[in-house]
């Protein structure tokens, strides 16, 4: 799972620096092979040169050629929507996360381990890490590779990051590198909480839909919190509502 984050970063990459190429130098090539394509089937293509009307009527005629406007209007304006669709879902900030949390994974014996970027992961978390700490977080993460890299067997045939903190929890190493064991905890933490903020955005959605947005905040979050946890309020039975619906000090009427 963490080397498929890692390829996924890498291709991502790889597709915004493609598009940017293809925005900047490939529009010339682009018209080679639409052209080509048009005289072989006899399709009609205006001249590139000629001034470009938008709709029918010519008194809208702009002061552009139909290059100018297939270029920096037309191809251009894709390109950039597409890059900004990717940098949407995927900015600096979650890129550096999603690397991050990858450098911790133990497969192949810490084959993804780059300390450089679990430090900056570390960085995000400016209430649990000053710069203190950040020091001793380097100074322990030295010391955890190398130890992982041992032939202490405890280590071997981890499949992901909950292994780690398993392994140091059961061996009392958590004592020993309670730095290393507090950012696992967190990038842990991170992944049930992205997780977690997407069901509910989802859920708001769902209910804002059905109430055709026709509902108050306080409504809004009463109504979220039950369609969210519905496992939870599964398990309380009516008795229980209506006892405390009866005892509350401000009511509308007796259910």
């Amino acid at each position: 799972m963490d080397q498929d984050i890692v390829n996924s970063m890498g291709l991502l990459t790889h597709t915004k620096q493609r598009l940017q190429t293809t925005r900047n130098s490939e529009f010339e090539s682009l018209m080679v092979d639409v052209s080509s394509f048009c005289d072989k089937h006899e399709i009609l293509i205006p001249k590139m040169d000629a001034r470009y009307f938008p709709g029918k009527s010519k008194r809208r005629a702009l002061d552009v050629t139909y290059s100018h406007h297939l270029h920096f209007e037309i191809f251009n304006d894709v390109i950039d929507l597409h890059l900004q669709e990717l940098n949407s879902h995927f900015d600096d900030v979650s890129t550096d996360l999603l690397l991050s949390m990858a450098s911790l994974n133990p497969l192949n014996s810490f084959g993804n381990f780059d300390k450089n970027r679990i430090m900056k992961l570390a960085e995000y978390y400016l209430n649990e890490f000053d710069s203190n700490k950040l020091r001793d977080l380097s100074c322990q993460l030295d010391s955890f590779i190398v130890y992982a890299h041992s032939r202490d067997k405890r280590f071997f045939n981890m499949k992901g990051i909950g292994d780690i903190s398993k392994v140091l929890v059961k061996s009392d190493l958590h004592q020993t590198w309670p730095l290393v064991y507090l950012l696992i905890k967190l990038t842990l933490i991170l992944t049930v909480a992205t997780a977690s903020v997407e069901r509910a955005f989802s859920s708001m959605n769902y209910i804002k839909h059905e109430f055709r947005n026709n509902i108050g905040d306080e409504f809004l979050n009463s109504c979220l919190v039950c369609y969210v946890e519905h496992k939870i309020f599964s398990t309380v039975n009516n008795d229980a509502i209506i006892h405390r619906f009866q005892h509350m000090k401000s009511r509308r009427s007796q259910l």
